[in-house]
């Protein structure tokens, strides 16, 4: 296994790779047929060897490398912009600015952040509905031109702020089949589209697109469809005041899971098919979409040590033994991770009610479970990650692993009570770096 870093060559096997990256960003190159789980296994030890058991995330940007290749071949027309809310890690959000994506960015950090891992100011979208004027301020000088607006207001401010931007309209659409809807809170109803272009004309702005959400976590395609259809009249609406759109961005609302109950295929299928119809090639309408789960929610597994125990019966004696043949016998654990840091979706996001901790370590079939309650390492009683979950007999010290843990995990963390955040560990095969250019990108000297 080598590792480039940003920080200083590391030899392996008599050679010796530098990588320079500005966020100090480190990746592992698997070799000689070294895997994912391989390298938790080192990572552990090293951990434990060091007297440390600090949580950890594993990335594989070859699942975000493979994720890409599958977006290109089942929605060719729509070119992804990646939403950096999602998961804003420095290694992935490079692989994909290596790949030619672009970034939805949502403020000022974000888009300096894209800026500054290799993205140029055409392949961002502004797409906020509601900014600080001091922030489009700061896209206009940075050339970041393409922004969402949703209401009057929002164009008198980039009016002010940014004259010459090239504005998307946010339009509301039925997103009642997703788990979470974002029309609440943003879009334009069809009633108002022409008010809206109306007073962008007196403003002297220029209105180019169309886009829309179809809620994040969509469970039925044909949202999208509908969606679609709804953009078109948009389309129409804007002929008859002589506005041209060249436009349409068809958002997020991508699942990044293999067990999610919609397959991605579904989705494009349904999206091709309805943007054949309605925006053919030849209708010269450009079409992006804003993906952000669908990319590194399936990338990132996280390590978590059990760091306390306490058992608990019915008759609330905290001093037995705990018999194993106790059929009122109930687990406590505390990890070092919890909803405060990498595992705040067990509070905000429906998605984690399918999502199973297993142990690091090899379990026997016949190991007896027991009804566990699992908490985060916080004061906080709402600092719970799980309650009757059935499990194997944990010890202090054990790893637990938690799959599919990419989305609005890393960008929701924080340091509560100061329990350091989990540290973030790319790793990537020899193939893959090779095929995705990354040597390139990091500057690799030999």
């Amino acid at each position: 296994m080598e590792r480039h870093t940003g920080c200083a060559p590391v030899s392996t096997n008599g050679a010796v790779m530098h990588a320079s990256s500005p966020e100090k960003c480190d990746i592992d190159v698997l070799d000689d047929g070294r895997s994912i789980s391989d390298f938790i296994d080192q990572k552990i030890k090293e951990l434990e060897s060091q007297g440390s058991e600090e949580p950890f995330y594993v990335v594989s940007l070859d699942s975000v490398f493979q994720r890409h290749g599958r977006w290109l071949a089942s929605l060719p027309r729509v070119k992804p912009f990646y939403a950096v809310k999602c998961n804003n890690t420095p290694a992935v959000l490079r692989m994909l600015s290596a790949l030619g994506t672009g970034f939805d960015c949502a403020s000022k950090r974000e888009i300096q952040l894209a800026l500054d891992l290799g993205a140029t100011p055409d392949k961002i979208i502004y797409a906020h509905p509601t900014k600080p004027r001091s922030h489009i301020r700061y896209a206009c000088a940075h050339g970041v031109n393409l922004m969402t607006f949703d209401s009057e207001d929002e164009l008198l401010k980039i009016a002010l702020c940014h004259a010459k931007a090239k504005l998307v309209l946010r339009i509301a659409v039925d997103d009642s089949e997703s788990l979470f809807r974002l029309s609440p809170k943003f879009g334009a109803r069809l009633a108002t589209v022409g008010k809206l272009l109306e007073r962008a004309g007196e403003l002297g702005l220029e209105v180019t697109g169309v886009s829309f959400h179809v809620g994040s976590g969509c469970t039925a395609s044909l949202a999208f469809k509908h969606a679609i259809e709804d953009a078109r009249r948009v389309f129409d609406i804007a002929n008859m005041y002589g506005v041209q759109m060249t436009l349409l961005d068809i958002g997020g609302g991508f699942s990044g899971r293999e067990d999610f109950q919609v397959k991605f295929e579904e989705f494009s299928d349904v999206i091709n098919g309805a943007l054949d119809e309605l925006f053919p090639p030849d209708s010269g309408v450009q079409i992006i979409a804003e993906p952000g789960r669908y990319y590194v929610e399936s990338a990132f597994t996280l390590a978590a040590n059990v760091i306390a125990r306490r058992v608990v019966t019915d008759d609330v004696d905290e001093h037995s033994n705990g018999e194993e043949n106790s059929h009122n016998r109930r687990m406590m654990y505390y990890l070092n991770d919890g909803v405060y840091g990498s595992l705040s979706c067990f509070l905000t996001d429906a998605t984690c009610s399918e999502v199973q901790p297993y142990l690091h370590r090899a379990v026997e079939s016949s190991e007896r479970r027991y009804r566990s309650i699992i908490w985060g390492p916080t004061c906080d009683s709402i600092d719970k990650v799980m309650d009757n979950y059935w499990i194997p007999e944990l010890y202090v010290g054990d790893w637990l692993l938690v799959d599919n843990m990419g989305a609005y995990s890393v960008s929701l963390s924080s340091d509560f009570n100061s329990f350091e955040k989990a540290h973030i560990c790319p790793v990537v095969t020899a193939e893959t770096w090779r095929a995705s250019n990354l040597s390139h990108i990091y500057n690799i000297i030999c």
